[in-house]
């Protein structure tokens, strides 16, 4: 739970400081713009609002290992809905609206979490899953689409550390097998996602073939 708090104040708080100009650079999810990108977190956050205010009663069917459905091909921005989400960002125009909605629902989202209990259960996606299980999926979320919001801003703040470590150690789970010591927590988000492309070295020492596309 703090973990989630941690990760998304974060990511607010590095939106709330880019520059206007910031919106029109390229982020780390292909065929996205920064502004793209801003879109996107404003949806997850509306997500996590309607999840949060969705009880269900039945055993959970999934856990924060497989929430996630794991496919091998990155996506390249011509999904009908990644299309959808750069004509939802172009409408703003004004990168100070998409800050406020963003900071608006995701603060919002941040309350809800703190308020929630962890061993209740949630409905999302025709899944269920406990509070502590949808969150801490989130953390992974997050800390990727910060990674994805500084990929070509060298001037804002990385995700905090103790959320990378937790994020590495989930994708490691999902992957069957922990990354080895000779992957940062950084490089083994990125490489084992499919964000950045591994080095012959890397490719030799990951536990599983990559790249693991997460969805």
């Amino acid at each position: 739970m703090d973990l989630f708090s941690q990760a998304l104040s974060s990511l607010l708080d590095t939106v709330a400081g880019l520059r206007d100009e910031d919106f029109a650079r390229p982020s780390g999810c292909a065929g996205w713009r920064v502004r793209d990108l801003v879109c996107h977190l404003v949806i997850d956050a509306q997500d996590v609002l309607i999840t949060l205010a969705t009880p269900e009663r039945g055993a959970p069917t999934r856990d924060a290992v497989t929430y996630w459905q794991v496919g091998e091909t990155p996506p390249d921005g011509t999904d009908p809905l990644d299309a959808l989400t750069v004509r939802l960002a172009a409408a703003y125009e004004d990168p100070a609206l998409l800050k406020f909605h963003l900071d608006d629902v995701g603060s919002a989202a941040g309350r809800a979490a703190r308020l929630a209990v962890p061993e209740a259960h949630v409905g999302t996606q025709g899944q269920v899953l406990t509070v502590a299980d949808y969150l801490s999926a989130y953390v992974l979320e997050w800390t990727l689409h910060h990674l994805d919001l500084t990929a070509h801003l060298p001037h804002a703040a990385a995700p905090p550390a103790e959320c990378l470590a937790s994020a590495r150690a989930l994708l490691g789970r999902i992957a069957g097998a922990p990354f080895p010591p000779s992957f940062s927590d950084h490089d083994a988000l990125l490489v084992g996602t499919g964000r950045r492309a591994p080095t012959p070295e890397e490719r030799t020492a990951a536990p599983v073939r990559l790249p693991l596309v997460l969805g």
